[in-house]
């Protein structure tokens, strides 16, 4: 009786141990973006752990008398003076702060690039149409984490971010204010701190932990013996080094030094200070956009503001169902369980790069006053140059790119009928020369 107890107690205790050996991802570098993005998010959740035991979600005003002292003596919130302390008088508070946000930014790159990877290899197609939509929900979501997150410390360079927020809500035809006054609880800047709190420690990240356990659910393969363990292993290692660059970038870089823009105030704006670069093509997209004004209904509405949030919105939109659109425009509702290299489909792969073109245009765009300064270029020159990019280059990368995709095609059929080139001459026995081939191997084809 006690040996069967004995066995049946080693076996559930084993049986955690084992699933986790039997589950693994699979091992191209390049398949390694979404564990990437999840090992971020256990940095994230454990350093905001940390940072919630000093921080105070509070608007209340208070005047500051901590060790800074080119503040001292300024009225700030309890949010920022919280901030400032655990930034100044908590031992290693700097650290976990600056730990906390540069994790945050590898988790958008990782997803992003994750997006990229499942798009240009047909990694989004039956029967994976909803994994697709499981990564682009990370995105959206993550956003919105960084963007409530960067919020908190309410300081000068959130609240403009803030303020930017509320102008285009309140350009919103009908509805503006009432949305500005449903966000801020109120008039601008209200208590938005109360709002964007629990949203940021726990209705999003609940959210993606949900996203990630079906992400984990869809991406999984069943493996066992010394294979599961070695993946193990890997598994081990990859979130070992994904902790030691972000530790590392955190005591090297110094990112949102609060200390220096001071307290947030709604009748003064941040110089200097731009958007994150993951939400860098929304501003790219608002200086971009013409100044027209057209007046409705007693109302005035601008188009300086409602026509970039309109294109950046259905941009995301036919990113987030362009599954679902190369399915009813090519027919092909077939499972597929294998990638594509790029090159086997030269439209989508075209489509991919005007995708980035247009994207990166706006990204670029949003940095134009930094780039003419720097360069001692006319400002408004420099943004007719990028709205001309920005209508010319995604259909000029289109056909580019299909270009190139259709003759590394040609350049594939030639390998596989003639083998690859040598660049060695031989003399045939009728006098003649040719360039000898040799037959080509798995490892030495093109990828």
């Amino acid at each position: 009786m006690r040996g069967r107890m004995g066995d049946r107690g080693r076996s559930s205790m084993q049986r955690p141990t084992s699933n986790l050996r039997a589950r693994v991802f699979p091992n191209h570098w390049s398949l390694l973006f979404g564990q990437i993005a999840f090992y971020s998010f256990v940095v994230i959740l454990l350093s905001g752990v940390v940072l919630m035991l000093d921080y105070e979600p509070s608007a209340e005003h208070v005047v500051y008398d901590g060790p800074y002292g080119p503040l001292r003596g300024t009225e700030m919130s309890r949010a920022l003076d919280s901030t400032l302390a655990i930034t100044f008088e908590t031992r290693g508070g700097l650290l976990i702060r600056q730990l906390h946000h540069w994790a945050t930014l590898i988790m958008v790159a990782a997803i992003l690039l994750h997006l990229l990877q499942l798009f240009f290899t047909g990694g989004f197609r039956r029967p994976r149409r909803l994994n697709w939509l499981v990564v682009f929900g990370l995105l959206v979501i993550t956003l919105g984490a960084a963007l409530t997150g960067t919020s908190l410390p309410d300081d000068m360079a959130s609240g403009t971010s803030l303020a930017v927020l509320d102008g285009v809500l309140q350009a919103t035809p009908f509805v503006g204010s009432s949305l500005s006054s449903l966000l801020f609880g109120g008039e601008f800047p209200g208590d938005v701190i109360s709002r964007f709190y629990p949203l940021h420690i726990a209705v999003l990240p609940a959210a993606l932990v949900v996203l990630f356990l079906a992400l984990r659910r869809k991406t999984d393969q069943t493996v066992g013996g010394r294979a599961a363990t070695i993946a193990v292993i890997k598994r081990a290692g990859l979130f070992c080094f994904v902790v030691g660059v972000s530790l590392v970038m955190a005591a090297t870089a110094t990112i949102n030094p609060v200390w220096l823009y001071g307290p947030a105030d709604p009748a003064d704006t941040s110089a200097g200070v731009g958007p994150a670069w993951y939400l860098a093509f929304l501003d790219g997209s608002l200086r971009l956009a013409p100044g027209w004004e057209v007046v409705w209904w007693e109302r005035t509405i601008s188009f300086a503001v409602l026509l970039p949030v309109a294109i950046c919105t259905l941009f995301l939109a036919l990113v987030a169902v362009y599954p679902f659109i190369e399915e009813r425009l090519t027919g092909d509702r077939e499972e597929h369980h294998l990638l594509e290299r790029p090159r086997a489909n030269p439209i989508r792969t075209g489509i991919g790069v005007a995708g980035i073109v247009f994207y990166g245009v706006l990204w670029a765009a949003a940095g134009a006053d930094t780039i003419a300064v720097q360069f001692h270029l006319s400002f408004n020159t420099l943004l007719r140059v990028f709205q001309i990019l920005l209508i010319l280059g995604p259909p000029a990368a289109l056909h580019i790119t299909r270009r190139i995709c259709l003759g590394l095609q040609q350049q594939d059929t030639e390998i596989a009928t003639h083998g690859i080139e040598t660049g060695r001459i031989v003399r045939r026995p009728d006098g003649g020369y040719v360039e000898d081939h040799r037959p080509p191997t798995r490892q030495l084809m093109p990828r």
